[in-house]
């Protein structure tokens, strides 16, 4: 004979006393038909009556019980609460890290992109050398840019235009305020083929032909972070050159009064809006470049003909001249962001897992001790499955409060990195974030999307769930007599 459990015994007495009492209600159907001669639909309308109300009653039930279980793992986690914080707390920074880089990484996505179409897009910027990844020149310039050059290739076909310029760093002094800036010298009015969307303030105008004229960026003009303007259309501001002279050895300086002519209002492209624009024979002699030019920028006849340009540029030349497009910018740069993207978000993905191991431990020494509590809960007839479900239950709620926290902590985490702790540039320093000194780094707002925080909260869930599978399957395995003996 087979030995029954007592879940099989309580099963079957339910199961038992169940039928009998169908069949008592059926014969009492019967004799209430009988007696008061009631139609077939009148039996068949009462029989749907009450299988509807059973159907409600388990359905009940069901419900009962799942919100039970969620109380007892609430319970259990507010009784071990030291323990249950730390392991909440693994998974809000696996999560928070995950949607703070995020979020940066596609704010930063946005601001490049922003900054690259403010260009025209069929511009190429020329310079001396090859230039390396931040700008700088990788080794002394072995061509020579100068009228002779830019005739060349302003001849070339499918050329519009050539823009030489020349480049220098100038101390301002606007009454008393100090601002060090690097200074473009070049025909102002051909700024539109560079950014052909740019506007000027009101009361502005570009004077190509007066030596005197200048034209700044918004964030020269209105330094961010301060109350007041640093200079305003019509003002008097005085530059302040340092060289060193060749024959002594000496540092001199030679100064020069501008008046500014124009200011430039807000672009997002930091190159445009940290400019200050002087007439192109002014910088020849302040800056003592004896014609020779810092880097020239190619308009060709529209987008289609850049690639044709360049490959033209560079066949005069060779790599002894610099050649680089708008485009080819951007993608550098975005490679760049996506592999760094992929790098950062693979450690905070390492964090959840740690987080996940938390989970596995602390539902693991769960079990542990709650040995005794386990086998009671058994004995007095609850199931495997319902251990199961109790500690999975438990796992899911660390998930659920943890991936939740996690997500608004690295929302506000991302902005407070992002704006908080962004480096300043110093009234004399070099500047920040690659703009001129003395002006403030870029800004740049990280941007979250509803697809990847959810993506971030179900992974974070999941990974909870998956944590706890081990712990609960051992808990739902253990033998109430093996565990009441313990």
């Amino acid at each position: 004979m087979g030995v029954y459990k007592s879940e099989d015994v309580d099963d079957y007495t339910i199961n038992k006393s169940s039928n009998s009492n169908n069949n008592t209600r059926s014969l009492e159907d019967v004799r209430n038909y009988s007696s008061t001669s009631a139609p077939s639909s009148s039996l068949s309308s009462s029989t749907n009556s009450k299988i509807h109300k059973q159907n409600i009653t388990e359905k009940q039930n069901k419900n009962k019980n799942i919100k039970q279980i969620f109380i007892l793992s609430f319970d259990a986690l507010r009784e071990r609460k030291a323990r249950s914080a730390l392991t909440i707390l693994m998974v809000v920074v696996g999560s928070a890290l995950m949607v703070a880089l995020n979020g940066m990484s596609a704010g930063q996505n946005t601001f490049i992109n922003k900054q690259m179409s403010m260009l025209a897009p069929n511009v190429i910027f020329v310079s001396s050398g090859q230039h390396g990844f931040r700008g700088g020149p990788q080794g002394p310039p072995t061509i020579v840019l100068n009228s002779e050059v830019v005739n060349r290739i302003k001849s070339l076909p499918f050329v519009q235009e050539v823009v030489p310029s020349y480049q220098g760093q100038l101390q301002l002094n606007a009454q008393g305020n100090i601002l060090n800036s690097q200074i473009i010298a070049m025909d102002p009015k051909k700024i539109y083929l560079v950014t052909p969307s740019l506007e000027l303030e009101d009361g502005s105008s570009i004077q190509s032909n007066n030596p005197t004229a200048m034209l700044v960026g918004d964030s020269i003009a209105n330094p961010p972070g301060k109350t007041t303007p640093f200079v305003t259309i019509g003002q008097t501001v005085k530059g302040t050159f340092s060289y060193v002279e060749q024959n002594t050895g000496k540092t001199k300086e030679e100064s020069k009064s501008f008046v500014i002519s124009g200011i430039i209002k807000p672009t997002g492209n930091n190159f445009i809006d940290r400019s200050v624009i002087i007439n192109e024979a002014t910088g020849n002699s302040l800056f003592h470049k004896s014609g020779k030019y810092d880097q020239m920028v190619v308009a060709a006849l529209s987008g289609d003909y850049v690639n044709t340009v360049q490959q033209e540029i560079i066949g005069l030349y060779g790599n002894n001249i610099g050649v680089t497009t708008p485009k080819a910018i951007l993608q550098t740069r975005q490679q760049f962001q996506s592999g760094n993207s992929a790098f950062t978000i693979a450690i905070a993905f390492i964090a959840l897992l740690v987080g996940a191991v938390g989970i596995i431990t602390t539902l693991y020494t769960s079990v542990t001790e709650r040995t005794k509590e386990i086998g009671t809960m058994k004995a007095i007839g609850a199931k495997g499955r319902f251990i199961l479900v109790l500690f999975l239950s438990e796992a899911l709620l660390i998930g659920i409060i943890g991936s939740t926290l996690g997500l608004l902590s690295g929302m506000g985490g991302s902005y407070i990195l992002s704006s908080g702790f962004a480096p300043r540039g110093s009234g004399t320093g070099g500047g920040a974030g690659g703009g001129p000194p003395g002006a403030a780094p870029p800004h740049i707002n990280p941007i979250f999307t509803p697809n990847d925080l959810f993506s971030v909260w179900i992974l974070s869930l999941l990974l909870s769930i998956a944590a706890g599978i081990f712990p609960a399957w051992k808990a739902s395995r253990l033998s109430p007599i093996e565990a009441l003996a313990r």
